[in-house]
């Protein structure tokens, strides 16, 4: 049942745009209507960025970068200042958590600690101001004194998706500035909340002007940012396809990129793990964020043997979820996102019910909501992995079980696919889990369950992603190497 609590914005200035330290007028009047998912009511309006905000917006990274005091602060003086930043997104837990849940269907009691989380970004990236090492003394081949020091790339667009806006900008954002880098934030239409709320925070703890910049455009603008040469670097979260296109403007110009796509991840089901555990596990897991995460594990692949048990087990499971309003306290699974996410949802079940793959469970609306962008967790059965379900990132909860014949066929078909970010082992054994996710190509493996690690790093192979982010991992990216030979050494050199 849907409840009455009220859908907050919460931004103070949606009309504008956070340009050279304040607060621009848009260049037109065109504006962006932000849709609550399980209302399917307007609750903001944000203007939309033309191609003349860009170029205001670039213009100011790149006067602060080239003219300002940014790069060249000490690491621990831009950390001083991201301490800050994370001190006002601990006072944004409500409002974080308000905006999450309307605009992209997440659950109010796993988004009230989001703020938290965008917080301990920020201090973490603080703290390697003053522990990275940003100089490192070398001899070269020829018994020079010599330095490799790393320098900030310079100018950076973030380009930030809708499902997880504030944590993803976060890990861009954070990182970029410890660096030394400027950067223009470019939101994402169905979800630009969290990025405005950035903007105010970075106008209270007075972050010098230019360093960060706040719009939100569509597609078309938004390329416009990818194809400025005074853009040094683009970091991308989003779908691949879109990532394809970002890579190939970069590509001309030979800018710095970092992409963040999708993925198809697998679940391998040893032959010595509880089938009953590992569906209580996946069951649990996949309702979370409506599986609206690039990372969902599912592909799940058991032994032909034990598929049908699994297949009962899972689909039991899913009909006891609870789907409602994210504000309901009783609610297990929220809406999708927008309405176009869901007629994706709803083609692609279509289309593997018309290719002939069994339908466990789901598949349709939950009879009960008649309105919001609700489809019900869905189980796919006997699933071949080249059919058109198996293969296509869905960005909905719905899962493949795929029957291997072995372990050595379980391996091949995880490794099957165009995407390799996320995977996972279940078996009692944990040297088995160590020897089968040595060979799962991806760039997280998780023992017995869903398992991500920012803090270490995240990111995926082959068509997943270049790069990583979070983590020391995540630094690099936004760093340029710089050898340096001297005939005598200069005091950071001895």
């Amino acid at each position: 049942m849907a409840t009455n609590a009220p859908r907050a914005a919460h931004v103070r200035h949606p009309r504008n745009f956070f340009i050279d330290g304040g607060w621009a007028e848009p260049s037109a009047a065109t504006t962006i209507d932000v849709v609550d998912s399980a209302t399917e009511e307007v609750f903001l309006t944000v203007a939309e960025a033309q191609a003349p905000d860009i170029d205001r917006a670039v213009a100011a990274a790149r006067r602060a970068f080239d003219e300002g005091l940014w790069p060249r602060m000490t690491p621990a003086e831009r950390g001083a200042y991201l301490n800050r930043i994370a001190d006002a997104w601990d006072t944004r837990g409500e409002t974080l958590a308000d905006t999450w849940s309307s605009e992209s269907g997440v659950l109010r009691s796993m988004s009230i600690h989001s703020a938290k989380g965008v917080a301990g970004v920020f201090r973490y990236y603080a703290g390697l101001g003053d522990t990275f090492a940003w100089e490192e003394k070398h001899t070269s081949n020829t018994g020079l004194p010599a330095l490799l020091v790393r320098e900030p790339v310079g100018v950076v667009a973030a380009i930030i998706p809708w499902n997880a806006p504030h944590s993803l900008m976060a890990y861009k954002v954070a990182a970029a500035l410890i660096a030394g880098c400027t950067v223009i934030v470019k939101a994402s239409p169905e979800a630009p909340s969290s990025p405005y709320f950035l903007a105010e925070i970075c106008e209270e703890v007075g972050l010098p002007a230019g360093v960060v910049n706040v719009l939100t455009a569509d597609r078309d603008v938004s390329e416009l940012l990818v194809r400025d040469a005074r853009v040094d670097k683009v970091s991308f979260t989003g779908s691949t396809a879109a990532g394809r296109r970002i890579a190939s403007i970069c590509g001309e110009r030979i800018a710095r990129v970092t992409l963040e796509l999708g993925g198809k991840s697998p679940a391998v089901i040893l032959d010595d793990y509880d089938i009953g555990k590992a569906a209580a596990t996946i069951a649990r897991i996949a309702p979370a964020m409506t599986g609206q995460i690039c990372s969902s594990l599912t592909r799940i692949i058991v032994g032909e043997k034990r598929h049908d048990d699994l297949v009962d087990a899972l689909a039991t499971a899913f009909s006891g979820i609870t789907i409602g309003d994210p504000y309901d306290a009783a609610s297990q699974m929220g809406p999708l996102a927008m309405a176009r996410q869901r007629d994706r949802v709803e083609s692609l079940i279509g289309q593997a019910r018309s290719e002939g793959t069994r339908l466990a469970v789901g598949g349709g609306r939950p009879a009960h909501l008649n309105r919001g962008y609700y489809i019900e967790p869905t189980i796919f059965a006997n699933v071949d992995n080249n059919s058109t379900i198996a293969r296509e990132e869905i960005f909905g909860p719905v899962l493949s079980v795929i029957p291997a014949r072995d372990e050595e066929e379980a391996i091949a078909i995880a490794n099957d696919t165009i995407y390799g970010l996320n995977s996972s082992v279940f078996t009692d054994d944990p040297e088995r889990a160590y020897a089968v996710g040595r060979r799962l190509r991806a760039g997280t493996m998780g023992h017995n369950g869903f398992k991500n690690d920012f803090g270490i790093a995240f990111g995926g192979f082959k068509q997943s992603g270049i790069g990583r982010e979070g983590g020391v991992e995540g630094l690099h990216p936004y760093l340029e190497a710089k050898t340096m030979i001297f005939e005598q050494a200069p005091e950071a050199a001895r």
